[in-house]
């Protein structure tokens, strides 16, 4: 094995070295301003501030109401867990009686699963949105819950079928043997197994539904169930010359994402990749 050290090998150091530093220089700008005084905005736009000024958080924490951005990031909460909970419910069920029970009504429907990640959910606002208001939802969690399992639903049952093909029956039928019913199998015995793939689902939706912009603009925007997302656009409309307390802002609203993010990774990736492999 050769393990010298070439000239290819420093070039590819060279490469990840620098594509490393631009991915980092979005994240440097933005802790830079958050920390920037007031008389430091514009006369040092790139340096990193000797004094920082954490109070900037408290102020841009407080500057904003009805809503505060206490209760956006709330709203953004309830939204997200609310969404992930009955997308990992509903949707390890339904992929459990796909993957157990092989049939041409299973195969249908597994096929219009797929079939529903390839739509896009915006050519169906306009409809929603009249539906949602038919029903007297709009502007409540209730109508952003229904929106994005329905959204999403596609992509978890695909994940989970094509885990829970990987599963052996073994477990299930000893279950079956000592008297055990189908719920009480699947909860007691293959869903404390579909774990990696059940973290692999809240991280992928989970994060999209907390970023998401433009449903949430649409449904919840201008009421007081507006998300963290909306809750910033109004904050920068608001508070324009205000940069450092706009990047204080954003990196609030960064911070849950990352650390569910470092958090649940490692079976992000292990569910992912049974997924696919299914």
């Amino acid at each position: 094995m050769n393990t010298r050290y070439t000239w290819k090998t420093f070039a590819r150091e060279l490469t990840a070295l620098i594509l490393a530093v631009v991915f980092c220089l979005p994240l440097y700008i933005l802790v830079s301003v958050a920390l920037k005084p007031n008389n430091e905005l514009f006369t040092k736009p790139w340096e990193f501030t000797s004094s920082p000024a954490f109070g900037n958080f408290g102020d841009a924490w407080n500057e904003r109401s009805d809503p505060s951005i206490g209760h956006s990031l709330l709203s953004s909460a309830i939204i997200t867990l609310g969404s992930v909970a009955f997308l990992v419910l509903i949707g390890s069920l339904c992929a459990y009686v796909i993957a157990r029970r092989p049939g041409k009504l299973s195969g249908l429907l597994y096929f219009l699963f797929v079939l529903g990640i390839i739509v896009p959910f915006q050519l169906c606002i306009v409809p929603l949105y009249a539906a949602f208001r038919w029903m007297g939802v709009t502007g409540s969690y209730l109508s952003m819950i229904i929106l994005w399992v329905g959204v999403f639903m596609p992509l978890t049952v695909f994940l989970y079928t094509g885990f829970t093909r990987q599963l052996p029956r073994d477990y299930e039928e000893s279950a079956r043997v000592d008297g055990a019913g189908i719920f009480r199998t699947f909860f007691r015995v293959v869903f404390p197994l579909l774990r990696p793939v059940t973290g692999t689902v809240a991280i992928m939706t989970g994060l999209f539904i907390w970023n998401d912009f433009f449903a949430s603009l649409i449904f919840v925007g201008g009421t007081n169930n507006e998300t963290i997302p909306v809750a910033i656009y109004s904050f920068v409309g608001e508070y324009l010359t205000k940069w450092n307390l706009v990047f204080a802002v954003v990196i609030i609203a960064l911070l849950p994402l990352v650390i569910f993010f470092v958090l649940a990774q490692k079976q992000m990736i292990r569910g992912f990749a049974g997924g696919i492999r299914g």
